[in-house]
Protein backbone atom coordinates (compact mmCIF):
# COMPACT_ATOMS: atom_id res chain seq x y z
CA UNK A 1 0.00 0.00 0.00
CA UNK A 2 1.55 3.19 -0.71
CA UNK A 3 2.21 5.34 2.30
CA UNK A 4 0.17 8.98 1.88
CA UNK A 5 2.37 12.07 2.20
CA UNK A 6 2.08 14.00 4.95
CA UNK A 7 3.45 17.03 3.57
CA UNK A 8 1.12 17.02 0.17
CA UNK A 9 -1.98 16.73 2.35
CA UNK A 10 -0.67 19.42 4.82
CA UNK A 11 -0.13 21.78 1.57
CA UNK A 12 -3.93 21.25 0.89
CA UNK A 13 -5.20 22.35 4.07
CA UNK A 14 -2.88 25.23 4.78
CA UNK A 15 -4.34 26.90 0.95
CA UNK A 16 -7.52 25.94 2.26
CA UNK A 17 -6.48 27.78 5.42
CA UNK A 18 -5.24 30.76 3.11
CA UNK A 19 -8.52 30.70 1.61
CA UNK A 20 -10.27 31.24 4.77
CA UNK A 21 -7.46 33.78 6.29
CA UNK A 22 -10.13 36.50 7.61
CA UNK A 23 -12.47 34.16 8.96
CA UNK A 24 -10.18 31.99 11.16
CA UNK A 25 -8.52 35.38 12.29
CA UNK A 26 -5.41 34.23 11.13
CA UNK A 27 -2.59 36.44 8.99
CA UNK A 28 -0.41 35.24 6.23
CA UNK A 29 2.69 36.95 4.64
CA UNK A 30 5.12 36.24 1.80
CA UNK A 31 8.86 36.52 2.89
CA UNK A 32 11.70 37.74 0.59
CA UNK A 33 12.96 34.65 -0.39
CA UNK A 34 9.03 33.26 -0.73
CA UNK A 35 8.42 31.55 2.48
CA UNK A 36 4.42 31.58 3.52
CA UNK A 37 4.17 32.29 7.27
CA UNK A 38 1.04 32.12 8.30
CA UNK A 39 0.58 33.96 12.29
CA UNK A 40 -2.22 31.65 14.43
CA UNK A 41 -2.05 33.86 17.29
CA UNK A 42 1.38 36.18 17.44
CA UNK A 43 0.13 39.69 16.26
CA UNK A 44 -2.94 37.42 14.68
CA UNK A 45 -5.99 37.24 17.37
CA UNK A 46 -6.65 33.38 16.40
CA UNK A 47 -9.83 31.26 17.08
CA UNK A 48 -11.14 27.97 18.22
CA UNK A 49 -11.73 27.25 14.70
CA UNK A 50 -8.21 28.39 13.82
CA UNK A 51 -6.80 26.04 16.27
CA UNK A 52 -8.49 22.95 14.85
CA UNK A 53 -7.73 23.82 11.55
CA UNK A 54 -3.77 24.23 12.82
CA UNK A 55 -4.17 20.86 14.73
CA UNK A 56 -5.19 18.96 11.55
CA UNK A 57 -2.43 20.93 9.23
CA UNK A 58 0.68 19.42 11.98
CA UNK A 59 -1.45 15.88 11.65
CA UNK A 60 -0.71 15.72 8.19
CA UNK A 61 -3.82 15.69 7.08
CA UNK A 62 -4.08 12.24 8.42
CA UNK A 63 -6.67 13.12 11.45
CA UNK A 64 -10.13 14.40 12.13
CA UNK A 65 -10.20 17.30 15.05
CA UNK A 66 -13.05 18.05 16.40
CA UNK A 67 -14.52 20.67 19.72
CA UNK A 68 -16.44 18.25 22.46
CA UNK A 69 -17.02 18.82 26.07
CA UNK A 70 -15.11 17.57 29.19
CA UNK A 71 -16.91 16.82 31.97
CA UNK A 72 -16.12 14.84 34.72
CA UNK A 73 -17.02 15.18 38.51
CA UNK A 74 -18.46 18.71 38.14
CA UNK A 75 -15.95 20.18 36.13
CA UNK A 76 -17.14 20.90 32.53
CA UNK A 77 -14.27 22.34 29.51
CA UNK A 78 -14.43 22.47 26.22
CA UNK A 79 -12.10 19.99 24.70
CA UNK A 80 -11.26 18.59 21.27
CA UNK A 81 -11.31 14.87 19.50
CA UNK A 82 -8.78 13.57 17.59
CA UNK A 83 -9.74 10.35 15.09
CA UNK A 84 -7.36 8.66 12.71
CA UNK A 85 -6.77 5.32 10.66
CA UNK A 86 -3.45 6.30 10.20
CA UNK A 87 -2.19 6.76 14.17
CA UNK A 88 1.31 6.18 14.10
CA UNK A 89 2.39 8.34 10.74
CA UNK A 90 -0.06 11.34 11.80
CA UNK A 91 1.28 11.70 15.22
CA UNK A 92 4.76 10.57 15.64
CA UNK A 93 6.18 10.90 11.58
CA UNK A 94 3.87 14.65 11.95
CA UNK A 95 2.60 15.79 14.75
CA UNK A 96 5.36 14.78 17.13
CA UNK A 97 7.32 18.43 18.56
CA UNK A 98 10.69 16.64 17.05
CA UNK A 99 12.72 19.67 15.81
CA UNK A 100 14.37 22.79 17.73
CA UNK A 101 14.79 25.39 15.53
CA UNK A 102 17.64 27.66 16.51
CA UNK A 103 18.79 30.55 14.01
CA UNK A 104 20.70 33.40 15.50
CA UNK A 105 18.38 34.94 18.14
CA UNK A 106 15.06 32.83 17.12
CA UNK A 107 14.13 29.46 19.11
CA UNK A 108 10.94 27.73 18.30
CA UNK A 109 9.77 24.02 18.62
CA UNK A 110 9.09 22.68 15.38
CA UNK A 111 6.52 19.70 14.71
CA UNK A 112 4.05 18.59 11.18
CA UNK A 113 5.13 17.21 8.58
CA UNK A 114 8.43 19.06 6.93
CA UNK A 115 9.97 16.64 9.81
CA UNK A 116 9.04 14.00 7.79
CA UNK A 117 11.75 15.30 4.81
CA UNK A 118 14.32 16.72 7.38
CA UNK A 119 14.09 13.16 9.69
CA UNK A 120 14.05 14.66 12.94
CA UNK A 121 14.87 12.59 14.18
CA UNK A 122 15.72 10.05 11.67
CA UNK A 123 15.40 6.90 14.43
CA UNK A 124 11.94 7.81 14.57
CA UNK A 125 11.25 6.97 10.75
CA UNK A 126 13.64 4.24 10.64
CA UNK A 127 10.89 2.41 13.01
CA UNK A 128 7.38 3.59 11.13
CA UNK A 129 9.40 2.39 8.20
CA UNK A 130 8.14 5.82 6.44
CA UNK A 131 9.35 8.35 4.41
CA UNK A 132 8.10 11.53 2.61
CA UNK A 133 9.75 12.61 -0.74
CA UNK A 134 7.56 15.92 -1.49
CA UNK A 135 8.95 18.78 -2.76
CA UNK A 136 6.39 20.99 -0.42
CA UNK A 137 6.86 21.34 3.18
CA UNK A 138 4.85 22.36 6.16
CA UNK A 139 5.83 22.92 9.78
CA UNK A 140 4.47 24.14 12.74
CA UNK A 141 6.36 26.25 15.06
CA UNK A 142 5.36 27.19 18.88
CA UNK A 143 6.93 30.54 19.44
CA UNK A 144 6.29 33.73 20.44
CA UNK A 145 7.73 35.62 17.20
CA UNK A 146 7.19 35.30 13.74
CA UNK A 147 10.43 33.96 11.93
CA UNK A 148 12.08 35.56 9.18
CA UNK A 149 13.95 34.76 5.78
CA UNK A 150 17.29 33.45 7.78
CA UNK A 151 14.87 30.74 9.83
CA UNK A 152 13.07 30.25 6.46
CA UNK A 153 15.94 29.61 4.51
CA UNK A 154 17.47 27.14 7.14
CA UNK A 155 13.96 25.16 7.71
CA UNK A 156 14.29 24.77 4.05
CA UNK A 157 17.26 23.41 3.39
CA UNK A 158 17.24 21.21 6.14
CA UNK A 159 13.94 19.91 4.27
CA UNK A 160 15.96 19.72 0.73
CA UNK A 161 12.98 22.02 -0.59
CA UNK A 162 13.27 25.28 -2.54
CA UNK A 163 11.87 28.22 0.40
CA UNK A 164 8.88 29.38 -1.53
CA UNK A 165 7.83 25.51 -1.48
CA UNK A 166 7.99 26.36 2.39
CA UNK A 167 4.80 27.05 4.77
CA UNK A 168 5.59 28.08 8.11
CA UNK A 169 2.75 28.01 10.52
CA UNK A 170 3.23 29.45 13.84
CA UNK A 171 1.21 29.90 17.27
CA UNK A 172 2.29 30.70 20.56
CA UNK A 173 1.81 28.35 23.11
CA UNK A 174 -0.49 31.20 25.32
CA UNK A 175 -3.00 31.76 22.83
CA UNK A 176 -6.33 29.94 21.71
CA UNK A 177 -4.76 28.37 19.56
CA UNK A 178 -1.74 26.99 21.37
CA UNK A 179 -4.32 25.98 24.26
CA UNK A 180 -6.15 23.99 21.07
CA UNK A 181 -3.41 22.65 19.29
CA UNK A 182 -1.45 21.43 22.81
CA UNK A 183 -4.37 19.44 23.56
CA UNK A 184 -5.02 17.99 20.46
CA UNK A 185 -1.83 16.10 21.21
CA UNK A 186 -3.26 13.67 23.21
CA UNK A 187 -3.21 10.91 20.81
CA UNK A 188 0.36 11.38 20.13
CA UNK A 189 1.18 11.77 23.29
CA UNK A 190 0.13 7.91 24.28
CA UNK A 191 1.82 6.63 21.13
CA UNK A 192 5.06 8.73 22.08
CA UNK A 193 5.26 6.54 25.78
CA UNK A 194 4.30 3.49 23.62
CA UNK A 195 7.76 4.10 21.56
CA UNK A 196 10.24 5.75 23.39
CA UNK A 197 9.51 4.67 26.96
CA UNK A 198 7.54 1.06 26.65
CA UNK A 199 9.74 -0.01 23.60
CA UNK A 200 6.47 -0.74 22.11
CA UNK A 201 5.67 -1.23 18.31
CA UNK A 202 3.41 1.20 17.75
CA UNK A 203 2.97 0.29 13.86
CA UNK A 204 0.61 -2.17 15.65
CA UNK A 205 -1.83 0.50 16.43
CA UNK A 206 -3.82 0.78 13.51
CA UNK A 207 -7.04 2.83 14.58
CA UNK A 208 -6.96 5.67 17.34
CA UNK A 209 -9.03 8.41 19.05
CA UNK A 210 -9.16 10.53 21.97
CA UNK A 211 -9.82 13.47 23.86
CA UNK A 212 -8.70 16.15 26.10
CA UNK A 213 -9.56 19.15 28.30
CA UNK A 214 -8.67 22.73 26.49
CA UNK A 215 -6.66 24.67 28.69
CA UNK A 216 -8.02 28.06 29.40
CA UNK A 217 -5.20 30.31 28.13
CA UNK A 218 -2.69 31.79 30.41
CA UNK A 219 -1.21 35.01 30.66
CA UNK A 220 2.70 33.98 29.27
CA UNK A 221 4.07 31.24 27.55
CA UNK A 222 5.87 29.00 30.52
CA UNK A 223 1.95 29.04 32.94
CA UNK A 224 0.76 27.95 29.24
CA UNK A 225 3.12 25.29 28.94
CA UNK A 226 2.35 23.81 32.32
CA UNK A 227 -1.49 23.92 31.95
CA UNK A 228 -1.29 22.69 28.53
CA UNK A 229 0.71 19.60 29.96
CA UNK A 230 -1.78 19.09 32.40
CA UNK A 231 -4.82 19.20 30.18
CA UNK A 232 -3.08 16.13 28.45
CA UNK A 233 -1.47 14.07 31.61
CA UNK A 234 -4.67 14.68 34.22
CA UNK A 235 -7.64 15.02 31.78
CA UNK A 236 -6.52 13.44 28.39
CA UNK A 237 -7.91 9.75 26.98
CA UNK A 238 -6.89 7.83 24.51
CA UNK A 239 -8.45 4.81 22.79
CA UNK A 240 -6.16 2.81 20.55
CA UNK A 241 -7.09 -0.29 18.50
CA UNK A 242 -3.80 -2.90 18.29
CA UNK A 243 -3.35 -5.68 16.48
CA UNK A 244 -1.17 -7.65 19.46
CA UNK A 245 -3.02 -10.86 20.50
CA UNK A 246 -0.07 -11.27 23.27
CA UNK A 247 -0.88 -11.96 26.69
CA UNK A 248 1.86 -8.75 27.53
CA UNK A 249 -0.57 -6.10 26.42
CA UNK A 250 -2.32 -5.94 29.86
CA UNK A 251 0.85 -4.88 31.63
CA UNK A 252 1.73 -2.56 28.91
CA UNK A 253 -1.19 -0.64 29.19
CA UNK A 254 -1.17 -0.70 32.99
CA UNK A 255 1.81 1.18 32.63
CA UNK A 256 0.74 3.71 29.64
CA UNK A 257 -0.77 6.22 31.86
CA UNK A 258 0.67 9.09 33.37
CA UNK A 259 0.04 8.03 36.74
CA UNK A 260 2.65 5.09 36.49
CA UNK A 261 5.01 7.67 36.50
CA UNK A 262 6.87 8.83 39.94
CA UNK A 263 6.26 12.60 39.14
CA UNK A 264 2.67 12.22 38.78
CA UNK A 265 0.29 13.71 41.23
CA UNK A 266 1.55 17.48 41.15
CA UNK A 267 0.48 20.52 38.32
CA UNK A 268 3.50 19.96 35.39
CA UNK A 269 4.56 23.42 36.10
CA UNK A 270 5.80 22.32 39.79
CA UNK A 271 7.63 19.33 38.00
CA UNK A 272 9.26 21.31 35.64
CA UNK A 273 10.36 24.18 38.22
CA UNK A 274 11.36 21.49 40.59
CA UNK A 275 13.25 19.92 37.56
CA UNK A 276 14.82 23.30 37.60
CA UNK A 277 13.37 23.90 33.71
CA UNK A 278 15.19 21.15 32.17
CA UNK A 279 12.98 18.47 31.03
CA UNK A 280 15.87 15.83 30.57
CA UNK A 281 15.36 15.55 34.37
CA UNK A 282 11.91 15.13 34.20
CA UNK A 283 10.55 10.73 33.90
CA UNK A 284 9.71 10.82 30.71
CA UNK A 285 6.97 8.50 31.26
CA UNK A 286 4.64 10.97 33.13
CA UNK A 287 3.83 12.67 30.00
CA UNK A 288 0.74 10.33 28.86
CA UNK A 289 -2.81 10.44 28.76
CA UNK A 290 -4.70 10.50 32.41
CA UNK A 291 -6.25 7.79 30.86
CA UNK A 292 -5.98 4.76 28.61
CA UNK A 293 -8.22 2.15 26.63
CA UNK A 294 -6.91 -0.22 24.08
CA UNK A 295 -8.51 -2.58 22.38
CA UNK A 296 -6.88 -6.25 20.90
CA UNK A 297 -8.40 -6.50 17.50
CA UNK A 298 -6.30 -10.20 17.71
CA UNK A 299 -8.70 -11.65 20.82
CA UNK A 300 -10.71 -9.21 21.53
CA UNK A 301 -9.96 -8.07 24.41
CA UNK A 302 -9.88 -4.76 26.05
CA UNK A 303 -7.90 -2.84 28.51
CA UNK A 304 -8.35 -0.24 30.53
CA UNK A 305 -5.67 1.62 32.92
CA UNK A 306 -5.30 5.35 34.37
CA UNK A 307 -8.08 8.12 35.85
CA UNK A 308 -9.00 11.51 35.00
CA UNK A 309 -7.49 13.65 38.23
CA UNK A 310 -10.02 16.77 38.30
CA UNK A 311 -8.35 17.83 41.22
CA UNK A 312 -5.66 18.88 39.39
CA UNK A 313 -7.03 20.49 36.73
CA UNK A 314 -8.60 22.43 39.03
CA UNK A 315 -5.49 23.52 40.34
CA UNK A 316 -3.80 24.45 37.33
CA UNK A 317 -6.06 26.14 35.82
CA UNK A 318 -7.17 28.18 38.76
CA UNK A 319 -10.78 27.27 38.46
Amino acid sequence: MTQPSVNELAAKLTERALDRADELRIEAHELDNGTTVLDFGVNAPGGLEAGLVYSEICLGGLAQVELTEFEHDDLTLPAVQVTTDHPAIATLAAQKAGWQIQVDDYFAMGSGPARALALKPKETYEALDYEDDADVAVLCLEAAELPDENVADHIADECGVDPENLYLLVAPTASIVGSVQVSARVVETGLYKLHEVLDYDVTRVQHATGTAPIAPVAEDDQEAMGRTNDAILYGGTVYYYVEDGTDELKEIVEQLPSEASDDYGRPFLEIFEEAGGDFYKIDPGVFAPARAVVNDLENGRTYTAGRINTEILRQSFGL
